[in-house]
C-alpha cells in the first residue's frame, strides 16, 4: 500500500460524502454506494481494506453509486493519485455496461472526470454529482440525427458567444470590424471548419 493510494482513497470517500452518497447505512437512509463485487460497505470491511483501496485479495474496488431506488446508477472507477483517471475509461464503461449505468466517474482523488456514456467523451469536473443532480439528467437523450443534421456556418459560435453581434455597428463597420473582434473576443469558424 503506497501513501498516494491512501490518500486518494480518503479524498474519494469524502468528495462522495460531500455529494450525498452514503458509504454506511445512516438515519438519512441505506448506504447507497457498494463495492464492484456487490458487497454493501460495512465497517468490518473498510478496516479490512485499510488504506488500499486498489487490491484486495478478491481484486480491485469500484464503487457503484445506486439511485433513490437502489439500482446502479453510476459506476466510479477509482485509481491512485499516481495514476491518470482516464486510463480507466475501457474498463470503467465494461463495467457500467454490465450494470446498465449510462454514468461514469474516473477520479484519482485529485482529477476527476464525468462521463455520460450516450453523450460525447469524459469531462473534467470539480466535485462529484449528486443523486439529485442527475435525475433529470438521466431522462435527456440526445437525438443523434438532430446533430447530424446541424447546419454549421462560419458564425456558428459566435451566435452562442454574442447573439446579436451582426447587429452591432461596430461589427457591421468593416473599419472597425477587427477591433469589434478584440474586443468582444467573438470567434468566426476559418472556411475548413465549416461542415461542407
Amino acid at each position: 500500500m503506497t501513501h498516494k493510494e491512501a490518500k486518494s482513497r480518503i479524498k474519494i470517500n469524502k468528495l462522495l460524502e460531500e455529494s450525498g452518497w452514503r458509504l454506511l447505512d445512516t438515519t438519512e437512509g441505506p448506504a447507497n454506494v457498494i463495492l464492484e463485487n456487490h458487497v454493501k460497505i460495512s465497517h468490518q470491511n473498510m478496516d479490512e481494506m485499510g488504506e488500499n483501496f486498489e487490491k484486495l485479495s478478491r481484486g480491485f474496488i469500484d464503487f457503484l453509486l445506486l439511485d433513490d431506488k437502489g439500482f446502479p446508477f453510476i459506476v466510479l472507477e477509482a485509481k491512485s493519485e499516481d495514476k491518470n483517471p482516464l486510463v480507466g475509461k475501457e474498463q470503467a464503461r465494461k463495467y457500467a455496461k454490465s450494470q446498465n449505468c449510462r454514468f461514469i466517474i474516473l477520479s484519482n482523488g485529485n482529477l476527476h472526470y464525468f462521463w455520460d456514456l450516450e453523450f460525447g467523451n469524459p469531462y473534467m469536473i470539480t466535485q462529484y454529482p449528486s443523486q439529485n443532480s442527475l435525475s433529470g439528467y438521466k431522462a435527456f437523450v440526445p437525438d443523434r440525427t438532430r446533430l447530424v443534421n446541424e447546419t454549421v456556418n462560419d458564425d456558428y459560435i459566435a451566435v452562442t458567444q454574442y447573439p446579436s453581434y451582426a447587429s452591432d455597428p461596430e461589427y457591421i463597420n468593416a473599419v472597425t470590424r477587427d477591433q469589434f473582434f478584440k474586443r468582444t473576443k467573438v470567434r468566426m469558424l476559418r472556411e475548413y471548419q465549416v461542415k461542407g
